[in-house]
This record gives structure tokens, sequence and C-alpha cells, in this order.
């Protein structure tokens, strides 16, 4: 999957670069896979947020500790230091039916939402929707899963030694300590991350015969192809961007010296 969305992954000011890929002991869930990854956000957030930050700003850092079945994935944005996104995953044999993976507090229960995903059922935008990516559309060659029904879910637990089926629980912890603006970031991170987590977990379904069989030698040759790829798309789009800005330099002296140069901040 990764191979297949790193064509995805990079827009007009946007891109993805991979800095580390390396295992590890000891640590998030025992041993493991660690990544750490830079995101230029760029055209991708709301404009009242983006209207707030410096062009420098627009970069997230993520870092990811893969243990299957348990994983951990970190966010944060170097220029707003009381920001982070958090989310804890263990993936089970079940169809989402349990309560409490994660042990948590009795006040951390109070504290948290529960938001059941659903990938057939579960809304897409019409402008992010493909045929291909429907479950309910299709059919693996390699497996011959799928179509799914509308109704999966009942027919799995009403048959449950028919099928093998397997739900991510996720916990996601967001901590963004300015005064005033909690609440619209909290909804925005809301929206963006079920919808994020809808049309992801959709592909892994739809692209399963991109990945059916692969050995963990054939995985970790596909990581190091995608991080050379990003890294080149990255560099060209770095040499974009230095040129845009000599360009942007030579108007906005031309613009001055026709007295229609404003102060208005676009984004």
């Amino acid at each position: 999957c990764r191979k297949k969305s790193r064509e995805e992954s990079c827009g007009e000011g946007s891109g993805v670069e991979i800095l580390e890929n390396r295992p590890y002991q000891d640590g998030p869930g025992g041993t493991g896979q660690y990544t750490r990854k830079v995101y230029h956000i760029g055209k991708h957030i709301p404009s009242w947020f983006c209207s707030i930050l410096p062009q420098n700003a627009l970069r997230v850092e993520e870092e990811s500790w893969n243990a299957y079945p348990y994983t951990r994935t970190r966010y944060t944005c170097p220029f707003v230091e009381k920001f982070s996104i958090d989310i804890e995953t263990y993936y089970k044999p079940d169809t989402g039916d349990q309560g409490d993976v994660f042990n948590l507090s009795s006040a951390e229960k109070r504290q948290r939402t529960v938001d059941p995903i659903d990938i057939v059922k579960d809304y897409i935008a019409p402008h992010e929707y493909l045929v291909e990516e429907d479950p309910r559309l299709y059919r693996s060659l390699k497996t011959g899963r799928g179509p799914l029904s509308e109704d999966w879910i009942q027919e799995i637990q009403r048959n449950p030694s028919q099928s093998a089926v397997m739900s991510a629980y996720k916990l996601c912890k967001v901590e963004f300590r300015y005064w005033g603006m909690q609440s619209k970031i909290e909804r925005f991170i809301h929206d963006v991350g079920k919808r994020v987590m809808v049309r992801a977990h959709r592909q892994a379904w739809c692209w399963q015969d991109e990945w059916f069989g692969l050995t963990m030698e054939d995985i970790r040759q596909l990581e190091l192809e995608t991080q050379l790829a990003l890294a080149q798309k990255m560099a060209n789009i770095s040499s974009t961007i230095r040129t845009g800005w000599k360009t942007a330099d030579s108007l906005s002296w031309l613009l001055r010296a026709a007295g229609l140069h404003g102060n208005r901040h676009t984004c």
C-alpha cells in the first residue's frame, strides 16, 4: 500500500520525506520497526489555520513504532510547541466489539468518544470517491474475497468460522494547549482524522492484491524504493519552490514599483 499511496503523496506545496526507517528493540510494543517522516502539508489545511502560520511552519513530523499487533504513531508540528496527536492501535481478530482493549482508567473512559468506522457504509465525499476503491464493488483476484455487502459485519458475526476478519482499535489523543482555539482544532482533527481513516482502510481492503503474499523482505524492499522515490520527488519540489520564490520576488518588486503591491497574506 505504501508503494501505491506514494503516488498520491505530493500535490502543490505538499509531499512526504522518509528520514528514518529502522528496526528497534525494547520500545513501544516490544520489538518492531521505527520510522520518522516529514509531511509538507501545503494546501491540505484550512485557510483560516494557514493564515496564522508562517510558510516554514507548514510541516508535520511523524514518528511511528510498528510492533504488530500494536503500533503507535505520534504527530507534531515543530512550530507549534503545545500541539501533538498520539495514536495507539491494536489489531484484533474480531468485528470491533471489544469495549476496552487499552485498559483505560475511569477518568479516561469518561473523556473518550467512541466512533466506529465501517468501510462500506461510512460517507465518502464525492470528490474522493473512486469506483476501484469501493468495497461494495471490489473483488480480489488473488484471494477471491469481496465484494462486501451492506451488512458484511453482521454476516461475519452470524458465521464467524466462515470468514477471517480483523479490526483496528485506535486510541487518539490530541494536545492543543492554546486558549480560544481548542474546540475548533479538535473538531477539525476529528473530522479530517475520520475521513482519512475511512479512506485509508477502504484502500487497504481494495488494494489487497498489491500486498497479499508479500514476504517481510519484499516489504522492506518496497519501503526502500518508496523512500528513494519520495526523496527524489521532494528534491524536485524544492527546486521548483526556489525558482518560484525568485520569480515571486521579481513580481513583488514590479508591483511595488507600480504602486499595486498590497500586504494581504494568502496561503
